[in-house]
């Protein structure tokens, strides 16, 4: 490979630095991932987003944390600092089962092999780097970080944790979607500021000694959470945080939250406010290669196999999922591309060699949220409502598809483009909604239409998760009736249109909530729609969500009510066996559960 091609990527070695004329590197960014230059992966995007600062940019992907450290020694010191973090996906969900059972691979790593990162790589790799160099700042960032800012319930260790910066002996952390606060954070070092004194950026949090003095944002306010120890002490307590976390998360003036933990204050400042379509849009106009780095020439990643070719519009879900943590990570507020910015990636995308015509997926965080917000922004902006979609439609949000329906339009006359899926799930609640104008009405009709005729590659996905309303009421999901509702339109517009497609429905066991009695219904429901599930999971805790602070306190955070939820093992298998009453072999099993709940009426409507 010639030395200029070698150049499109950042460097990953000596070597290649050296052949830049670099003397040492502004960063370091450290990850659990391969190193892709795409703009679907995290350290691809801050890489080049530092580097659009004027940076000098160098990635480490996957460290051998067990060797004689070498992989961490071989660029040296930056001149500023290092970043780290795990990768795309955290780690404890990549590495485990909802069952705790090791994953055989990694879909994050060349072969998809297993083994390439350790267990919590935010805390392993910058414990080595302080190791190393003590006197280096180290940055963490990503959804690892983002998500255990505070104290968290760790579901591997079934325990609650401190904040990862106490854990990691990081000196900052950036959470969120992090390229605001990292300009701030590089403009004021190169202006010679020292690390030590960056505490008024937003969207950041750090430690300090309790009392210590520290400089804060203009006009922020204050919020003092429960302490780490008292909430270990008192479930309620961290419920409670919780209920205060989540609401300053989903607000436009958040406050500044400060938890005592040893002795120390973590401080997390307020969010900078979302972005503009412009930095949005500047962000995806940045030089990816859109490649694996030549490093991995001969070896397939399977993450990137998945999204060489997909769009992503918008960032950002006010869906508020009592179970996902993408608005605990983006925020709910959405930002979306312009037009022009999508149509080039397109163009760029069509003139990849492997590029066959298709594109796997025009989506997001979920797809039809593209370009949609409040009508009237002061109210959004007094807002600490975690979904704008439950318990019902916000009236204050437009719910309008006809950008959306645009956007495909345009995309599709691409000449390069003969086929275009959406990938990403879809919300069919706002498809559905009758929001009291005809035009928009009109127009979420049209993309339902759209979408099931000309964008589904003959299976359609979405996540009704449940069938019992108590428990869709906390997972913060519309009622059952709506999906039914949903595949009566989709059975209607296959059958006008003659097509054979399939509906496939996405279903969780043991959420909290969640009985055997719901699961048998579940399945009598879903049996009585002549579904055979197929997209289904166990409920996995994961870290700053309504669903795991359910889980782990056993109370709902804002009304204070107990919550039932399913915890051992055999509990959370027979509610698992439930999707797979039509196997012949788990009949005797799921007959003789029925009886045990002393529902025969259930036994009879399933398997009669």
């Amino acid at each position: 490979m010639q030395q200029d091609e070698k150049n499109n990527w950042l460097p990953t070695s000596a070597k290649e630095a050296e052949e830049r004329g670099w003397a040492s590197p502004d960063v370091i960014l450290f990850t659990g991932d391969a190193y892709i230059d795409h703009p679907s992966f995290g350290t691809a995007v801050v890489g080049r987003w530092l580097e659009s600062l004027g940076l000098k940019v160098a990635v480490v992907p996957q460290p051998n944390w067990q060797d004689d450290l070498r992989d961490f020694k071989k660029l040296g010191r930056p001149n500023l600092f290092f970043g780290v973090n795990a990768g795309n996906m955290d780690s404890m969900v990549n590495h485990y089962t909802a069952n705790k059972r090791k994953r055989s691979d990694d879909a994050y790593t060349p072969g998809g092999r297993a083994g390439a990162r350790p267990d919590m790589p935010t805390v392993v790799y910058t414990r080595i780097l302080k190791k190393l160099y003590p006197d280096v700042p180290v940055l963490i960032g990503g959804i690892e970080a983002s998500l255990r800012r505070l104290t968290h319930y760790d579901y591997w260790k079934n325990a609650l944790q401190p904040g990862i910066l106490y854990e990691s002996g990081a000196d900052l952390l950036v959470y969120g979607m992090g390229e605001k606060p990292l300009a701030e954070i590089c403009r004021l070092l190169k202006r010679g500021v020292p690390f030590h004194n960056l505490t008024n950026i937003p969207q950041t949090c750090f430690l300090r000694e309790k009392g210590a003095p520290y400089a804060t944002g203009k006009n922020w306010k204050s919020c003092r959470l429960h302490p780490h120890e008292a909430c270990v002490r008192d479930k309620k307590l961290h419920a409670q945080n919780f209920r205060r976390i989540e609401e300053e998360s989903n607000s436009l003036e958040a406050a500044l939250l400060v938890q005592e933990i040893a002795g120390k204050e973590l401080i997390v400042n307020p969010p900078y406010p979302p972005l503009s379509t412009e930095e949005l849009d500047r962000i995806y106009a940045l030089p990816y290669t859109r490649l694996p780095h030549p490093r991995y020439k001969g070896k397939e990643i399977p993450a990137y196999r998945m999204i060489r070719h997909s769009v992503t519009l918008h960032r950002g879900c006010f869906g508020g999922c009592a179970f996902c943590t993408i608005s605990a990570h983006q925020g709910k507020f959405i930002s979306s591309r312009s037009l022009s910015s999508v149509l080039q990636e397109v163009e760029r995308i069509s003139r990849m060699p492997d590029f066959k015509g298709t594109l796997s997926d025009l989506g997001g965080p979920s797809a039809n949220m593209y370009r949609m917000g409040g009508r009237n922004p002061e109210i959004c902006r007094i807002c600490k409502r975690a979904s704008c979609a439950f318990p019902g439609i916000c009236k204050n949000l437009v719910t309008d598809h006809t950008p959306l329906l645009e956007l495909y339009s345009r995309v599709k006359e691409h000449p390069a483009v003969k086929h275009c899926f959406i990938g990403s799930g879809i919300r069919y609640d706002l498809c559905l909604h009758r929001s009291g104008d005809p035009r928009i009405d009109r127009a979420n009709g049209q993309y339902l239409r759209t979408v099931i005729r000309e964008h589904v590659s003959g299976r359609f996905k979405v996540a009704p998760e449940h069938t019992a309303d108590p428990v869709l009421r906390l997972m913060r999901k519309p009622p059952f009736a709506l999906f039914r509702q949903l595949k009566t339109v989709f059975d209607g517009i296959n059958r006008e249109s003659g097509a054979q497609q399939q509906i496939v429905p996405y279903f969780i066991s043991s959420h909290p909530g969640s009985r055997l009695e719901d699961m048998a219904e579940l399945a009598v429901e879903t049996r009585d729609l002549h579904f055979r599930l197929e997209q289904v999971q166990d409920f996995t805790p994961t870290p700053m969500t309504l669903s795991t602070t359910l889980y782990h306190t056993g109370y709902h955070p804002y009304s204070g009510q107990k919550v039932y939820t399913a915890k051992n093992a055999e509990e959370k298998r027979e509610q698992h066996l439930f999707f797979f009453w039509y196997k012949q072999e788990l009949r005797p099993v799921i007959s003789a559960l029925l009886k045990r709940i002393r529902r025969p009426d259930l036994l009879h409507k399933l398997f009669r």
